[in-house]
């Protein structure tokens, strides 16, 4: 796959999914900015709270892109790393003060029980093996820790839904052309949104994966859900 212009497949193997953010890394938050309307910003402020993070606590914020989540989280008092499997959207990142870690989701570089809190934004549905990435998740967290989840989910009004799959489908990969480095890579996007689980399915998939107490709250009408869950003693 060439470096700009790919997308990956459904397949999500991970050196195409790496290569196809690479792509993207340019102009990665302005176009998530356009094509969510906004709503990115209240999503991840969601995310932070969410956490209930306090001053001193360990964070880890994976699949973090360019690290803006990680200054959101920040915010909190909290420290915070930034890890993600492409090199190229950290390096697109590098302006913003915080700890960067080059890593892949289902073999994390960190030792066993080492944050008090863990969230992954929009990156959960990028890994080829997502129930091993909750796993590492809750193996790098201790006992009694904090996960939250935020990604992409399925719309709880049915006719709202509908309207929404045709414009992942037809709209966003047109508006992601006037903005994007890499507007194939928001092709995949919607692609991968369509056949991801719904809240339910994915609470119970967290629950599997060694969390417990897990939850979910909606936004904007279910196309984000924010899942909470407590690591398991």
């Amino acid at each position: 796959m060439s470096r700009h212009g790919s997308r990956a497949s459904l397949e999500k193997e991970p050196h195409e999914v790496a290569s196809m953010f690479d792509g993207v890394a340019k102009r990665y938050d302005i176009t998530n900015t356009v094509i969510s309307g906004g709503q990115d910003r209240i999503w991840r402020a969601a995310t932070r709270k969410a956490l209930a993070l306090k001053p001193g606590e360990r964070v880890l914020d994976l699949a973090a892109g360019t690290a803006v989540s990680t200054v959101e989280l920040g915010k909190s008092g909290a420290w915070c790393v930034a890890a993600d499997f492409s090199k190229g959207m950290l390096r697109a990142g590098l302006s913003r003060n915080v700890p960067m870690v080059a890593g892949d989701a289902m073999h994390l570089p960190f030792a066993d029980n080492v944050f008090d809190a863990a969230t992954i934004s929009f990156g959960l549905r990028n890994v080829s093996e997502f129930d091993q990435g909750l796993r590492e998740l809750a193996r790098v967290t201790k006992p009694g820790g904090r996960l939250v989840v935020c990604e992409f989910s399925t719309p709880v009004f049915g006719p709202f839904r509908t309207v929404y799959m045709e414009y992942l489908m037809k709209a966003l990969p047109r508006v992601a052309q006037a903005v994007s480095s890499n507007p194939d890579a928001y092709v995949y996007l919607a692609e991968s949104i369509r056949a991801w689980p719904d809240q339910e399915e994915l609470a119970n998939r967290i629950a599997a994966a060694g969390w417990r107490d897990v939850k979910w709250r909606n936004l904007t009408g279910g196309v984000v859900a924010l899942h909470r869950a407590t690591r398991a003693l």
